[in-house]
C-alpha cells in the first residue's frame, strides 16, 4: 500500500467514524468494509466479454472499499452503478471516481446515484452487492427494498449482501433488532446459495449470497413465491 493510499484508507475510516455518530441508523457501521469482506462480497460477480457485457449495481457503497474490488473485477465491457443515500459519502465518492487511479478507468462506464435505493428507477443487472445496515430498518422497509432488487436482477443473476457476526445475542435485548432479523430471513431465506463467515473485518462479519428467484417461479405484486432452496 502506497503512502497516498494508506492516507486516503485513514481518511475515509474518519470520515465514516464521523458518520456513525451522527447518522448511525443509516450509516450502520463505524468503519469501511474491509479487504476480506469486501472480496467476499464481490466473490459471485464475473466480468463479462464484448459479446456479454455485464451489469452490476452496488448499493450503499460508502466511500468506495468495495467499489475499488469491483473496479479490478470488473472487464472493460462491464457497466456499474452506485447507490448512496448519505451526501457526505456520495462526495466523496464522486470526487474518488475523478481522482483515484484505480477508480478513473471505470467512471465513464459508472452511474452515481444519490438517494435511498427505494426511490430509484433500477435497470437489470447480472449480480448486485449490498452494503446497506439492514439490522437498522423496519422490518416493511427490509421487505420493500429486497423486492425491489430481486426484481432487478436477471435471471441466473446473484445478490450478495452481509450482518455482522455476533449480533443476534444484542437483538435480543433490542426488539427493533430482532424484528429487522425476522424480516431480514423471511425476504431471503428461500433464495440463499450460501453464506460465509469473515473473521477479518472490523467488526466480523457474514456474507450472504443469494440466487435470482426464477421467473416461472416469481409472481409480482407481492403474491406468492414457490419454495426454491438450493443451498451450498
Amino acid at each position: 500500500m502506497t503512502t497516498q493510499t494508506a492516507s486516503a484508507a485513514l481518511s475515509d475510516a474518519l470520515v465514516f467514524l464521523r458518520q456513525f455518530t451522527r447518522t448511525s441508523r443509516s450509516t450502520g457501521a463505524i468503519a469501511p468494509s474491509g479487504a476480506a469482506l469486501s472480496r467476499a462480497l464481490i466473490r459471485h460477480v464475473h466480468p463479462g466479454g464484448p459479446d456479454q457485457p455485464r451489469a452490476v449495481l452496488e448499493v450503499g457503497p460508502g466511500t468506495g472499499a468495495v467499489t475499488r474490488h469491483l473496479a479490478r473485477r470488473l472487464g472493460p465491457y462491464d457497466t456499474l452503478e452506485l447507490v448512496e443515500a448519505n451526501p457526505h459519502f456520495a462526495h466523496r465518492l464522486s470526487n474518488a471516481l475523478h481522482r483515484d487511479p484505480l477508480l478513473t478507468a471505470l467512471a465513464p462506464r459508472t452511474r452515481l446515484r444519490h438517494g435511498l435505493v427505494q426511490d430509484q428507477m433500477l435497470g437489470r443487472y447480472d449480480s448486485i452487492v449490498c452494503g446497506l445496515p439492514f439490522a437498522n430498518f423496519p422490518p416493511d422497509q427490509i421487505e420493500a427494498v429486497f423486492r425491489q432488487l430481486f426484481a432487478a436482477l436477471r435471471p441466473g443473476g446473484r445478490l450478495s449482501f452481509f450482518s455482522y457476526a455476533g449480533g443476534r445475542t444484542l437483538q435480543k435485548m433490542d426488539r427493533r433488532q430482532a424484528a429487522a432479523r425476522h424480516a431480514l430471513r423471511t425476504a431471503t431465506d428461500r433464495h440463499l446459495l450460501h453464506s460465509e463467515l469473515v473473521l477479518p473485518n472490523l467488526p466480523p462479519a457474514r456474507v450472504h449470497h443469494l440466487a435470482a428467484p426464477t421467473p416461472a417461479l416469481c409472481r409480482c405484486g407481492g403474491a406468492r413465491h414457490e419454495e426454491q432452496d438450493s443451498r451450498a
